[in-house]
């Protein structure tokens, strides 16, 4: 990718990554994927987009867009299903993100058992 986002493959359909900006889109359309989810709430840093602007962004370029914000562990437990019909549901691959990628790859761990 084009960007500075550090992506890391989950399996053959699903990447996961840090924080993406609108203007990082043209780069995750560029590298294949087709569907974008946000597992960060808003707010959660002063300079962090708000998910509004993220997904206009995204589904300008022709992506699909879910967002299943996840504060905490408690919200992995009760996100894992919304996550796991997401993958099921949306055009692969799929790039999921939050702060870091950390809890897109626990929601989807915990949406595997």
């Amino acid at each position: 990718m084009e960007s500075d986002m550090d992506v890391k493959q989950l399996n053959e359909n699903l990447a996961v990554t840090g924080q993406v900006r609108p203007e990082d889109i043209e780069a995750v359309k560029a590298a294949g994927f087709r569907s974008l989810v946000c597992n960060r709430p808003d707010g959660e840093e002063a300079d962090q987009p708000e998910w509004s602007e993220v997904a206009a962004a995204a589904e300008d370029a022709g992506l699909e867009t879910r967002f299943i914000p996840i504060a905490s562990a408690d919200d992995i437990a009760a996100s894992k299903d919304e996550f796991a019909t997401a993958l099921e549901e949306m055009p692969g691959p799929v790039l999921a993100f939050c702060r870091t990628g950390n809890r897109s790859g626990m929601v989807y761990q915990a949406s595997q058992g």
